[in-house]
Formats: C-alpha cells, sequence, structure tokens
C-alpha cells in the first residue's frame, strides 16, 4: 500500500509554550492537530537563526552538514559579508542589491552545501511530487523564472512551488501584500495556496511554511505573539484542513508533522559587539540576534582564544565557543571548560555541528538571557522576542507527529523521518 502524503507545517518561532496553550483549546486546528498526534519538545540547531534552522529542516543535515552558518557571515573566498535579512538597515549596509540577490537565489544555488539533498530533491527522484510554500530553503530540481516581468534569474524549486508570489509553479490567484505583512499577509499568502494545493491534492509532500508568528513574536515578545498572531496561525492551518473537507478527511489523507524552526526569549537590552571587539582591526564580527561569529581575517595578529578573553566580563555573552585543534572550548565567566559542562540542551552535537561548518567563524558567541547583538544596520528586537542562542528558550521547540513511524527528537531528524516514510534513499 502506497505511503500516507505528507503535510510538515513549519510554523516559525513558535515557542514549545505557545504551541501548548494553542492545544488547550486556544486555537482550534491546532488543538485539533494536538488532539490526535504524538507531541514532545524537541531541539533546535546552533545558531537558532532561520536560515540555519530552515536548511537543517529541509536536509536533515546541522550547519556543519549544510553549510548555512548565520543569518549574516563572511565568505571568505570572496571576501565579503553575506546578509540574509537581519533588516533593511543590515540588508543596506551589506548592499542591497547583493543582500536581496544572496538572500533569494544564491543561498540555496551556492551557499548551501551540494553534498547536501533537500527533501525535495530526495522525494523527486523516487517519482514524488514535492511541493514548497514560502519555506527559504527550497532547493530543487525544477526551472523557475520570478513573475516580475524585469527580473530574469531563474530559481530551482520543487515540481510545486510557491516564493512569496516572486516564483509560483501554478496560477492560483492567492494574493501577497508585502505592505500588510504586520497584519499577517504573508500567512494569509500561504493559506491560499495552501487551500488551492489540498483541494486538488496536488503533492505526496507538501512543506507548508507559516512566518508570521515570528515576526508577530520579534514585535510583542513571545508571550505577546499568543495573543496578537496565534489565531491568524491558526486560521493558516484550518484553511487546508478545511481543503480537505474537514479534520477526519485530512488526517485519512495526510501524515503529519508539526515543528517550529526555533523558539524566541524576550529581550530589553542591546549591545554592539562590534564595539566591544573594535580595537581589533584584523577581524570582522557578524553579529545579529542572540548570535554572533568574529572571523579571523589572513594575517591576523590575534587568535580566537584572545577573542574570547577579550569578552570576558561582556554582560551579553553567555558562552563562546572555539576549537582547539579537535577540542571544542567553552569560555564563559572567563574560564576555559568543555562544552558538555554546559546546561543547554543538546548542547554538544549542536556546538559540534556549528563549528564544524566551513562557513562558521573562528569564534562563535552565544547571548546572555535578555541580551540581543545589534545587526549590521544597528537594529535590534529590545521590548519584543529574539533568537539565536544556545539557551533552552531560544532552542527548544515543539514537535508534533501524526502517521509518522520514525522517532523525531531535533529540527534535523524532521527530513529522515519523511524519507523514511516514504522509503526514499
Amino acid at each position: 500500500m502506497p505511503a500516507k502524503k505528507v503535510v510538515l507545517i513549519v510554523v516559525d518561532g513558535m515557542t514549545p509554550a505557545a504551541f501548548e496553550h494553542a492545544a488547550e483549546g486556544n486555537a482550534p486546528a491546532l488543538a485539533f492537530l494536538a488532539a490526535h498526534g504524538d507531541y514532545r519538545r524537541g531541539t533546535s540547531v546552533f545558531p537558532s537563526l532561520t536560515p540555519v534552522c530552515l536548511s537543517s529542516i529541509a536536509t536533515g543535515e546541522g550547519p556543519g552538514g549544510h553549510h548555512i552558518p548565520h543569518l549574516v557571515w563572511w565568505h571568505r573566498g570572496e571576501q565579503r559579508i553575506v546578509e540574509y535579512g537581519s533588516s533593511f538597515s543590515a540588508l543596506r549596509a551589506a548592499g542591497i542589491a547583493q543582500s536581496i540577490t544572496d538572500t533569494i537565489y544564491n543561498m540555496n544555488a551556492q551557499h548551501l552545501s551540494s553534498d547536501a539533498t533537500t527533501v525535495y530533491e530526495a522525494l523527486e527522484s523516487e517519482g514524488l511530487v514535492a511541493a514548497a510554500v514560502n519555506i527559504t530553503c527550497y532547493r530543487g530540481r525544477t526551472r523557475y523564472l520570478p513573475t516580475l516581468p524585469w527580473v530574469t534569474k531563474p530559481a530551482y524549486g520543487p515540481k510545486r512551488f510557491f516564493y512569496y508570489g516572486l516564483f509560483e509553479s501554478d496560477q492560483t490567484g492567492a494574493p501577497f501584500a508585502v505592505r500588510s505583512r504586520a497584519a499577517g499577509s504573508t500567512d494569509a499568502y500561504a493559506a491560499a495556496v495552501g487551500r488551492w494545493l489540498v483541494t486538488r491534492d496536488g503533492f505526496d509532500f507538501l512543506a507548508y511554511y507559516l512566518s508570521d508568528f515570528d515576526y508577530s513574536s520579534h514585535l510583542h515578545g513571545p508571550e505577546g505573539a499568543q495573543d496578537v498572531a496565534l489565531a491568524r496561525t491558526d486560521a493558516a492551518v484550518q484553511a487546508i484542513i478545511d481543503a480537505a473537507g474537514g479534520g477526519d478527511e485530512f488526517l485519512d489523507r495526510y501524515a503529519v508533522v508539526l515543528v517550529s524552526d526555533h523558539g524566541q526569549t524576550q529581550v530589553d537590552r542591546t549591545t554592539s559587539l562590534a564595539a566591544t571587539l573594535a580595537r581589533f582591526d584584523d577581524v570582522v564580527v557578524c553579529a545579529s540576534n542572540r548570535a554572533a561569529q568574529v572571523y579571523l581575517l589572513p594575517d591576523a595578529r590575534t587568535d580566537a582564544e584572545a577573542l574570547a578573553r577579550a569578552l570576558d566580563g561582556e554582560p551579553s555573552v553567555d558562552v563562546t565557543l572555539r576549537l582547539a585543534g579537535d577540542r571544542i572550548v567553552a569560555r564563559r565567566d572567563g574560564v576555559d571548560g568543555g562544552v558538555d559542562e554546559l546546561e543547554h540542551p543538546d548542547v554538544v552535537w549542536r556546538a559540534r555541528s556549528a563549528l564544524a561548518n566551513p562557513n562558521a567563524g573562528d569564534l562563535l558567541v552565544s547571548a546572555a538571557e535578555g541580551w540581543e547583538f545589534v545587526d549590521l544596520g544597528g537594529r535590534h528586537h529590545a521590548g519584543g522576542g529574539s533568537h539565536g542562542s544556545l539557551v533552552a528558550g531560544d532552542s527548544t521547540v515543539p514537535l508534533l507527529t501524526i502517521g509518522i513511524d520514525t522517532p523525531i527528537e531535533r529540527i534535523t531528524d524532521v527530513t529522515p523521518a519523511i524519507r523514511a516514510h516514504f522509503d526514499a534513499r
């Protein structure tokens, strides 16, 4: 008997507490799924930032395998900063045209490791139809030209591919309004596309990415987002359930994985890590949200240990990570120690994968509770929520499965479980 089709729902930035609040009956669609599924808390990767996390979900690899290191990073080969969209000010500081190209095209076409296999590539190699809605790690084998007539550069995605209205494999009539982002227009677009796809049963696997919860959590904090955005997230999930004819019909047709890419924690203090390390003129500091990567330039007269010592006593820094040969050194409160001494969830694997990334900095920095590092444009989320660090609040995610037999404990387990479900190599 053929395997049941799969819907992967990724709710950006949803904390376990928010999902558990929804499951108590405060969001009907999410509560329905929770009542029929196997729920647990899982772990994200480090840094727990969206490009890194979504690449981990879509490939089943940590950053050491897929090579996306952060929202902003130093490209050693091209000797330039890559900025995926920390803020508009950060994009402008890094160069608008280059940053847009990096975010939309290069992350998938060049920066994502050619040795990693996306879930879309794996399933379509088995003759299945994969679909992706709005997810930023989308690499597939089908060529698409943008919907904007003056843009001619193609992207390569799965057979059913919808990316914020810029790339669309099918005419669905779904509206997309950038100017209404705060009102939920991104998830409204996803819901319209998802409804169209489910109505036609037009896929074997669907990656259904909902980003508005994270946007709201940055503005209002992770608890405030429950009041502002949870109903909109739930409506987007309800849209695809209704498109199948209702809850029972939806679950008769589809197995489900629901997961967040990372959590969020409240922040009220900010600092410029670049300013803190300004006396080192032979390094590049790439900081954003609650994580940073510090790169030694060629012929640097310092080393990662000296950079770590320079951050001793800095209240915004919880821990720094660096390699000493094959050993991970975790420096906290002025003392070098083993990474296994840290209390953060799944910390040994997460730290090792982050440092194994060839695009990672020479020193990785995880922010202390309540602190955020300003980005290249000086922007921050103080008064709202943020993420990226090793701490549990940034790193713990809700994980719900329905009809999936392979256990999922980390976000990197999602794609292997889906491939196993379809018996895809």
